[in-house]
């Protein structure tokens, strides 16, 4: 891949993620304005679940269906991505139905409350649980979407249709005085999602080649074994994203979570380009790796971080800047989350700066090696909220976020180096 192609493509999917930002953004501004403080924490506690529990079922199967892309196109072998797909669906309905089984069963109402301090915890978390087959599905869909070559609809997906059935269903719901199902809305829209992006992957998949006797066959316990590693290393980041304001509702209400959750999604908007460079990226890895031609590879990483960090540069300077403006957009309430918004913004920067690493080792069978380095970025990230979050609030989350993220991300670059001789910080 020439830079000009992976300029081009990674710029194609920066300008849909970006539309879907501004459409996250608005919904923000909307509910934030017109909502309470405390219907929005609700909202932020039951997504931040979602993607806890939503990693944990879909055991990296989203992650390595692009592996398998790209080994498969390797091996002139793609129609076999048909027959990983469904035994992938398989492994998420299952876990699926597991988890719904193993909250049933061992958690009651006074148990889940007394943890949260909070009379509503039980019922958010059961109701974020019976949607998890569905939030797993589309998923799944998405990356598939991605792995059969249809990049572009994928992020029309992951970044618009994602937050469109919400955002519809918030003003309905604000017109007819209906507020309170907010969290309803949410979770309904990716029952929508699912249907309308299974029947796209059905399709897509019915254009392949049926496989045949030379194609590539995987077997359940294979495709998780490959799955597993990468679902460890998924479900890692997730909880890092989502552990502190799972610990802030801990020690703070769920206005705190609302004012807190505004500084993540600004900062998080750094990492568009990031994942809009890896989403071209990844597939193209695996397939140069597994052809062990390392010095395409080496320009593939080189390329692709420094086209990261000239996208990031602008957005993190405006928004470094003009952090309390921006944020006083949302209510003027929201600006105690100032601080706590700069301390996100370095640590996004320096995620930048690092460049494709976690990719990279999850596209070149390290993903064990990143499963490590993450579960002690979390370790990290979880004893840092639990000691910073009682004194220091939500400035102290952040300051989690920064530290922890400083320190997976430098022991991934080394590791890559020595390994393989490949640098994948800005140089």
């Amino acid at each position: 891949m020439s830079i000009k192609d992976l300029t081009q493509k990674s710029f194609s999917v920066l300008i849909i993620r970006s539309f879907g930002v501004l459409l996250l953004f608005s919904f923000t501004l909307f509910i934030t304005n017109f909502y309470s403080a405390e219907n929005v924490g609700r909202y932020d506690f039951v997504r931040s679940t979602l993607m806890v529990l939503g990693g944990l079922c879909l055991m990296g199967t989203n992650q390595s269906i692009i592996y398998y892309s790209g080994l498969l196109n390797a091996r002139k072998s793609i129609e076999s991505i048909r027959i990983i797909y469904f035994k992938m669906l398989k492994i998420i309905f299952t876990l699926s139905l597991f988890i719904l089984v193993l909250f049933l069963t061992f958690f009651n109402k006074k148990i889940i409350n007394d943890i949260f301090s909070n009379e509503e915890s039980y019922s958010l978390i059961l109701k974020t649980i019976l949607t998890l087959a569905f939030f797993t599905l589309t998923m799944l869909n998405i990356d598939t979407i991605r792995a059969l070559k249809k990049t572009i609809m994928s992020e029309m997906y992951r970044s618009l249709f994602r937050y469109l059935p919400v955002f519809i269903f918030a003003i309905i719901l604000l017109q007819t005085n209906n507020e309170i199902f907010l969290i309803e809305a949410y979770l309904l829209g990716f029952l929508l999602l699912s249907l309308f992006s299974s029947i796209m992957v059905y399709r897509l998949l019915k254009k392949l080649d049926k496989p045949n006797d030379k194609s590539e066959t995987f077997t359940v316990k294979e495709i998780f074994k490959t799955s597993s590693p990468m679902a460890l290393s998924a479900i890692a980041y997730f909880i890092m994203q989502s552990i502190d304001i799972i610990i802030l509702s801990i020690y703070e209400g769920f206005d705190q979570i609302a004012y807190y959750s505004v500084s993540v999604k600004l900062a998080m908007v750094i990492t568009l380009a990031l994942m809009s460079v890896n989403i071209v990226i990844a597939p193209r890895i695996a397939e140069i790796f597994e052809n062990q031609n390392m010095k395409d590879l080496q320009q593939l990483v080189k390329h692709s971080t420094r086209i990261i960090f000239l996208m990031s540069v602008c957005v993190l300077s405006i928004f470094f800047f003009f952090s309390e403006e921006i944020l006083s957009l949302f209510g003027h309430d929201y600006i105690i989350a100032k601080n706590a918004l700069l301390f996100l913004l370095a640590a996004q920067f320096f995620n930048a700066i690092s460049g494709p690493g976690a990719i990279y080792l999850n596209m070149t069978r390290r993903q064990k090696t990143l499963n490590k380095i993450l579960v002690f970025g979390l370790i990290i990230n979880i004893s840092l909220n639990f000691y910073l979050i009682p004194t220091e609030g939500i400035n102290g989350a952040a300051m989690a976020t920064l530290i922890s993220l400083i320190i997976w991300n430098t022991i991934t670059t080394i590791i890559i180096y020595s390994k393989d001789k490949i640098k994948i910080f800005l140089t």
